[in-house]
């Protein structure tokens, strides 16, 4: 059995920046991914928020911070996790590619857009449609979007949207938002916002090819629009820590600030943990905190 001293469950930026701080600081790191590092930056076409960055493809943000990666020693290993236990003071990994041993673990395994299943919609992702408001958003900037969703989240990110767009329709399946009331109330005082409601998208379509031209209804309306916002919940993918840490109610793995869960020596950084916000720049943070966290752990253990 292969014995290491940290090892990180998935690849995104939450667990490279993980890695990457860890290893810097002299373990012996491991990070897990099934396909390509990146997460969803590889789903970003290009990202402008990201700090010293400017303007920058997420594929290409994506590629050199596995570089920095590997080249502070991170062993990169493509194999998905199976199952995890902790032993004593030891966390027993299985994994497709046989059991490893490790003396901490950070969860960095993300959290998963819910999708429409509307036609067009994953052959215009990142050409149009987006489930990030604020990444995507200075883009359409004096622009047409739909915004799909009547919750929180979509009536939130409709506000900010409606601050850059020329106008913002909102289309729900049902006739009233799930959302609160002062949300709802915001929503329809905007003037810049329309309504579409007890209608759903059923296809995202294109006069070009190339970009969103519009969002065709259920009722075989259209609405001619730059952009496709998506917002019908996330999910987190937390399915192997059901059991072993605590989840809130809707899956998300519970840590403190110090990215702490409820078992010592494992951590959980990025878009799986019950966090408020989720950017790319949050989910680096996460993993730095969670990293520098996971060093104390190992470091009170040799006390």
């Amino acid at each position: 059995m292969k014995k290491i001293d940290i090892a990180v469950i998935g690849a995104g930026p939450a667990g490279l920046s993980a890695a990457g701080y860890a290893a810097r600081a002299g373990y012996g790191v491991t990070c897990f991914d099934q396909l390509a590092p990146g997460g969803q930056l590889l789903l970003i076409d290009e990202i402008e928020n990201y700090p010293g960055y400017g303007l920058a493809k997420g594929f290409q943000l994506a590629e050199q911070m596995e570089n920095q990666a590997t080249g502070f020693g991170v062993d990169i290993e493509y194999a998905k996790v199976l199952s995890i236990r902790k032993e004593e003071n030891v966390f027993i990994l299985d994994t497709e590619e046989g059991q490893m041993e490790a003396k901490s673990v950070i969860a960095a395994t993300g959290a998963t857009h819910r999708h429409l299943g509307a036609k067009g919609e994953e052959e215009f992702q990142g050409r149009g449609v987006s489930y990030c408001a604020t990444c995507d958003g200075p883009f359409f900037k004096g622009k047409d979007i739909v915004v799909v969703g009547g919750g929180d989240t979509a009536l939130t990110d409709a506000l900010y949207l409606a601050k850059l767009a020329n106008t913002v329709t909102i289309v729900h399946r049902r006739n009233e938002f799930r959302g609160q009331k002062v949300l709802s109330d915001r929503v329809r005082a905007a003037s810049n916002i329309r309504l579409a409601l007890s209608r759903q998208v059923v296809e995202i379509a294109s006069d070009d090819g190339s970009k969103v031209s519009r969002a065709v209804l259920d009722d075989g309306s259209s609405i001619a629009c730059d952009a496709v916002f998506i917002f019908v919940g996330i999910t987190p993918n937390s399915g192997i820590f059901e059991g072993f840490c605590e989840l809130d109610k809707n899956g998300f793995i519970v840590t403190d600030g110090r990215m702490e869960t409820s078992v010592p020596g494992f951590f959980a950084a990025g878009d799986v943990r019950n966090t408020s916000f989720r950017q790319v720049v949050t989910a680096a943070g996460d993993g730095a905190m969670a990293a520098h966290m996971a060093d104390e752990y190992l470091s009170s253990l040799s006390k």
